[in-house]
């Protein structure tokens, strides 16, 4: 069998600044499979597509079914593979979750068969960002209007309460996104440095108030994207670590050597690792132990073939994994394949962008969990594929 083509698909979604990049590998004999660049949000979109056409040239003719000769060859023959970043990884990742889908349609099982078989198929699952609220939009909605992002304490205890009356039992939100006099957003420099304790008080105020509203048996994963510098993080983990967080993820930017400092300030797990890419950049935060919890995308991070390893280097640490999904449902299929197999899943990722039909109309079945578990898919491949809605509605480049 070999590789004949490859389609790369720029997505015009409902939604203008949500971009998924999609592709399809084919063989001569007839089997295709389906992948995803994981930068559907923030800039760098148009660079996945264009990252992905590249790196088909060197695949075509190859056999599909040799997924690690041909991670190696990307990584190895490419330049900038190596020690590469998200839109390398990128672009990587695409084509080898699209490979494991062509091997599990070979071969007439899911992938998690080829993974070395599932532990569970009850996935427990929080629901993600509900700063931004918790439910659908109407379908021709540009973007989320101003009454579903959470400003005020009374917003982020409907939220927390929407979802926890759905059956999840851990939540995620970032409590510093919107102000709670009008709404806007927060900028980065609102959230660095050392802040005035009228922000702290704030943050604090909203955590206590979700863990009222939800009770002690409900987890809360506190999201800081990032936008925190190591001096914040710590002030407001030592503020909010008393309501018993699940883990504070993000504090600040992924670095060795800050995330040891705000781990061995703080009394709560730390996790890292959706701006990480492959082993390589895993591996100092697991030999020093700054983080308990790792986030590999698998859109980004190497793919399938990748983020397995990293997942089982992290075991070596007892260290836990939550993949971190934030794309189409096709992102969801492999990360819950993934997850079904390996022994050191902690929870899966529900992000609320999921629930809007701009997102669940691009893949030809709609993945949502039930009272807060996901079952895996049991189809051959991944068990989702790209609609025809979503081929329609995008720009396509072919490399033959």
């Amino acid at each position: 069998m070999k590789i004949t083509k490859v389609d790369v698909f720029e997505v015009h979604t409902r939604r203008p600044a949500w971009r998924p990049v999609l592709c399809r590998i084919y063989t001569d004999e007839g089997i295709y499979g389906d992948g995803e660049a994981a930068l559907a949000y923030g800039t760098a979109a148009p660079a996945a597509a264009g990252m992905i056409r590249d790196l088909a040239t060197l695949i075509i003719g190859m056999d599909p079914l040799d997924n690690e000769v041909i991670w190696d060859k990307l990584y190895k023959s490419t330049f900038w593979g190596q020690n590469g970043g998200p839109v390398v990884f990128s672009g990587i990742s695409a084509l080898d979750i699209a490979l494991w889908d062509i091997k599990g349609k070979y071969f007439r099982v899911p992938i998690y068969k080829l993974l070395g078989g599932k532990r569970r198929d009850n996935l427990r699952t929080y629901a993600s960002q509900l700063q931004f609220g918790w439910g659908d939009v109407c379908r021709d909605s540009v973007e989320m209007s101003a009454p579903h992002n959470a400003a005020t304490i009374a917003d982020y205890v409907e939220n927390a309460r929407k979802a926890v009356a759905e059956g999840y039992d851990c939540i995620k939100i970032d409590f510093f996104t919107f102000a709670p006099e009008d709404g806007h957003r927060y900028t980065d420099e609102d959230r660095t440095r050392l802040l005035p304790p009228e922000k702290v008080h704030m943050i604090e105020e909203r955590v206590a108030a979700v863990r009222e509203a939800i009770g002690p048996d409900v987890d809360i994963i506190m999201e800081n994207h990032s936008y925190l510098d190591a001096q914040s993080a710590v002030q407001l983990g030592r503020a909010v670590q008393k309501y018993n967080i699940f883990y504070f993820e993000e504090p600040s930017t992924p670095n060795v050597k800050t995330t040891k400092f705000i781990c061995d300030e703080l009394a709560m797990p730390i996790s890292h690792g959706e701006r990480l890419y492959s082993r390589w950049q895993y591996a100092p935060f697991f030999e020093d132990q700054s983080v308990q919890v790792i986030q590999p995308d698998l859109g980004n991070c190497g793919g399938l073939t990748e983020g397995k390893k990293i997942c089982d280097m992290a075991y070596v640490y007892d260290i836990s994994v939550q993949a971190h999904v934030c794309a189409s449902p096709l992102s969801t299929a492999a990360a819950l394949h993934l997850e079904a197999v390996i022994p050191n899943f902690v929870i899966h990722e529900h992000h609320v962008f999921n629930l809007h039909e701009y997102n669940r109309e691009l893949c030809t079945v709609d993945l949502q969990p039930v009272n807060g578990r996901f079952k895996v898919p049991e189809e051959p491949g991944l068990g989702a594929e790209i609609s025809p809605w979503a081929m329609e509605h995008s720009t396509k480049y072919t490399v033959e």
